[in-house]
């Protein structure tokens, strides 16, 4: 009943989104599309058949029935046919007749399949894509001299709406987020629940990295050349199954999924913008569809001109007397990205379909900082003052292609995907360090130091992948898959320092980095998706090896890492109970193997001030994660959701500050362990309320405990303690076309996370090199507040003001300690940020195209590799 409830609510939504008329003379809407091929009796496929749609209609002269012609055609070379524009709801005759074949006729009427997905949370829009999949009738082979066969009825439903919930995922729908307009998708993750970015674009979910991936594959692109508005949904998978990468951090996955055009005819969209430093942004996207082709068109640009300012202080014990430090900084970004894709499909015939696509992603970026640094050893023995001013330049220009291919079976739900996906890219920088030491703050100067750094790097980045969907009874669901991913990498970096004698910058090879390493995974897994009355269950298996060679050609030096084949099940079970509840509760294994920069026991100097080590003895890190969860929907208006989690970590990689000692003279020297293990354990609740028409609110509270073992290695351990983070997000509908919506975090005290990192001693103990056994992170909050207008016809433009941080209270302040230091630092972004954008929208919907298409590997060429660029 419940059940049914549902489907009516999203018949009914449907209807009244494409009713045309007033409602005494509403007319079902022809969003129908009925396909399928003629045989002769041999199955062989026949051409230039008639085929003809009828609708029966009351004759308002006669008053008896009458057939009307509605759609007319005929068959293709393989005697494939498809009618598209059909009235739903509605009795129609489909006419099939040719010369040395018995006409035939076969009644149909296009009411929703059943497509397996779940029912509409109350409250929320119905998913179209979903609902123009279910308005498709595949009448598959028809022999002619056959009797007809009627298709049965079959039933769907859907959910949309800003937050959604699955059985593995939560999926949060950010198109229509107006905070975000005209920013990245570092802005997009700030509002999204259950995920935290701090004022340097780290992000963290239960206060650990996740993977990111785009379109559900990995990518190496950072987030801030993503723009925010190219994204249509975010997917948060905090316990990923046996289809997702086993490799990648213990947080589990973000999945961006990007919009795409999917209607027939001509649409796009047009945005611009700028912020409050005269940064730009801008952008639009194109598509049409004519017959069996559909081209698309997207571009992007988005403008950088940040500021963020820093302090730390430092007291040193590594030498004799202990020295204090106190450092000041002031950062400025100018730069910018561009962003751009070309999309062909190709529709062979209904069960057929072909993509092709192409990306370009080019940025530059000139980065300029200043650091002021006091080093005293007591308030009367002044040591030395230095100022360091630094710019930079870096430059990436990448391209990609990527392929795909998807085949529909004749068996309902039964499909084969293919994609083949090739990213590579070059980048280079530049950077100058102009250092002046001086006795004292306004004292003479007594040196200079003058850095340069030149490099550049190339990246290669392909996967291969077919996946296989098919249902083995009506209950039950197999999922398969293959992948293969190779990655190469090649960087190349010089540091010089200038000599006053000579007037030349010289090159010291002790201080250079010259690399290059292949990373190769493959994989393969298994599912079993069903249902048992109310009891659902998917159970997977993936397994997976890979291979890291890596080579220092200046030394002469080679390294490689074999993994052998490491199995990874997946349990998910879920159980429905009375009253709109449900529980469910997942087991994974995870794997994440050391890089290559992470194993090369290669002193690396060329920053002076962070120096940094592998360590050819690591071990990869195993988790087990263990989540159980409770969903309640209250009176058709709000949806709660509860998640207790437990993670553990054998052979945690983290960083370790070790020191390295030079004569009489100690060091900090940056390097990576394996710690015994690590366990992280929470709740997590979270919401979806419906409080008017005009008003729904998401919250989001994670409580949450860590704590990383270090019995085996000598240094400070920091016990574990009760953390918490907090993410409200309100949306308002005004008068006269005005929406707002107001968005705000809350981050407690926490431990500093296994990649951790403070402010820098000397600007360099720090961004990279704390062990997360090492300090913390001091509380911090921020509220952001956006309001948006729409105007002319079908509210085709809107203009959308945001603040971002208005309270200017989204910092970062850590403590960080060890045996050797103690430092206390301080930073702060470009807040608050304020954003003008503009949009306008253009075309019209058609829901006929969505089902045909494999979709999966769309902008996968946006994923490949920008790892090592910008280095």
């Amino acid at each position: 009943m419940k059940y049914s409830l549902s489907l009516l609510a999203a018949l009914l939504f449907t209807l009244a989104a494409f009713s045309q008329r007033p409602p005494a003379a509403q007319a079902p809407p022809s969003i129908g599309r009925v396909y399928g091929k003629l045989v002769d009796s041999a199955g062989k496929g026949v051409a230039d058949l008639s085929v003809i749609m009828l609708q029966q209609v009351m004759d308002t002269v006669t008053k008896k029935p009458r057939q009307l012609l509605l759609k007319g055609g005929t068959t293709l070379a393989n005697g494939d046919f498809s009618m598209e524009q059909l009235p739903v709801f509605t009795p129609l005759v489909l006419k099939l007749s040719g010369a040395g074949f018995k006409t035939q006729e076969i009644k149909i009427t296009i009411i929703p399949k059943n497509t397996g997905q779940k029912p509409a949370a109350p409250g929320q829009m119905p998913d179209l894509s979903a609902m123009a999949s279910a308005f498709e009738q595949d009448l598959g082979k028809i022999k002619l001299e056959s009797d007809v066969q009627q298709l049965g009825a079959v039933t769907v439903s859907s959910t949309s709406g800003r937050l959604k919930m699955d059985i593995d995922k939560k999926v949060f729908n950010v198109d229509k987020n107006i905070v975000t307009a005209g920013g990245t998708a570092l802005d997009v993750m700030r509002n999204v629940p259950s995920v935290n970015v701090d004022i340097d674009g780290n992000v963290s979910v239960r206060n650990a990295a996740p993977q990111i991936y785009v379109d559900g594959r990995p990518t190496t692109l950072t987030l801030d050349q993503i723009p925010a508005d190219a994204i249509e949904s975010v997917e948060v998978i905090t316990n990923p199954s046996a289809k997702y990468d086993a490799s990648g951090g213990n947080a589990g996955i973000l999945n961006i999924v990007l919009k795409k055009n999917k209607r027939i005819g001509y649409n796009g969209n047009l945005s611009a913008g700028v912020d409050k430093r005269g940064g730009i942004n801008g952008g639009g996207s194109f598509s049409v569809r004519q017959n069996k082709f559909n081209v698309t068109l997207a571009g992007f640009g988005n403008q950088m001109k940040n500021r963020s300012t820093n302090n730390t202080d430092i007291t040193s014990f590594l030498n004799n007397p202990t020295l204090f430090v106190s450092q000041d900084g002031k950062n400025r970004m100018n730069g910018g990205f561009l962003f751009g894709r070309i999309g062909l499909d190709y529709f062979l015939n209904n069960r057929t379909s072909f993509s092709l696509g192409y990306i370009r992603v080019k940025g530059s970026f000139k980065p300029t900082d200043r650091l002021s640094t006091d080093s005293f050893y007591s308030a009367t023995d002044y040591k030395s003052y230095s100022e360091r001013n630094a710019t930079n330049e870096r430059t990436f220009n990448a391209s990609g292609i990527q392929a795909g291919f998807k085949y529909i079976f004749p068996k309902p739900g039964t499909e084969l995907t293919a994609d083949l996906n090739h990213f590579g890219g070059k980048s280079d920088v530049e950077a100058l360090y102009n250092t002046k030491i001086y006795s004292t703050r306004g004292g003479a100067q007594q040196s200079e130091i003058r850095q340069q750094i030149l490099g550049n790097g190339e990246n290669s980045f392909t996967t291969i992948q077919t996946d296989f969907v098919a249902p083995l009874s009506s209950k039950v669901k197999l999922e398969a898959g293959l992948r293969a991913q190779l990655q190469g990498l090649k960087n190349a970096q010089g540091n010089f320092f200038y000599d006053p004698v000579t007037d030349q910058y010289q090159p010291i090879s002790s201080a250079s980095a010259n690399y290059k390493n292949d990373n190769n995974v493959y994989a393969a897994y298994s599912s079993f998706t069903g249902s048992i009355k109310d009891f659902g269950y998917k159970l997977g298996l993936r397994a997976e090896s890979s291979t890291y060679t890596g080579e220092l050609p200046d030394l002469k030096q080679k390294y490689k890492n074999d993994y052998p084949i490491s199995l990874f099940p997946s349990i998910f079970f879920s159980q429905k109970l009375k009253k709109n509840q449900e529980v469910q509760l997942s087991f994974t294994r995870r794997i994440n193997r050391p890089n290559f920069m992470q194993l090369i026991p290669f002193i690396d100097s060329t920053d002076q001030l962070n120096w940094t080590r592998g360590n050819a003895e690591l071990d990869p890190e195993f988790t087990s994660s263990l989540e159980a969860s409770y969903t309640k929907t209250f009176s058709n208006k709000h949806t709660f959701l509860t998640s207790i989690y437990y993670k553990h970590t054998d052979n945690l990689i983290t960083r370790f500050l070790d020191t390295l000692t030079s004569g009489t003279v100690k060091r900090p020297i940056s390097t990576y362990i394996n710690a015994n293990s690590s366990r992280s354990m929470g709740i997590e609740f979270t919401s979806q309320n419906q409080l008017a028409k005009w008003w729904d609110i998401n919250s989001n509270l994670n409580i949450y405990n860590s704590k990383i073992n270090t019995d085996n290695i000598t240094a400070i351990s920091q016990d574990a303690i009760w953390s918490w983070f907090a993410k409200f997000n309100s949306n308002f509908k005004m008068p006269k076309n005005f929406s707002s919506q107001l968005s705000a975090t809350y981050q407690s005290k926490t431990n500093l996370p296994p990649s951790g990192g403070g402010g820098g001693f000397m600007g360099g103990f720090g961004n990279t090199s704390l062990s997360a056994a090492q300090g913390y992170i001091r509380p911090n909050w921020g509220v952001d507040v956006a309001v948006k207008k729409t105007f002319l016809k079908n509210n085709a433009a809107a203009v959308t003001f945001s603040v971002s941080d208005i309270f200017r209270t989204r910092t970062n302040e850590q403590y960080s300690y060890s045996e050797f230091f103690i430092q206390d630092s301080y930073r702060i972004g470009d807040s608050p940020l304020l954003r003008l954008n503009f949009t306008y929208s253009f075309g019209k919907v058609d829901m006929s195209l969505f089902k045909r298409k494999n979709m999966k590997p769309e902008m996968e060429g946006a994923q490949g590799g920008m790892q090592g660029m910008g280095n």
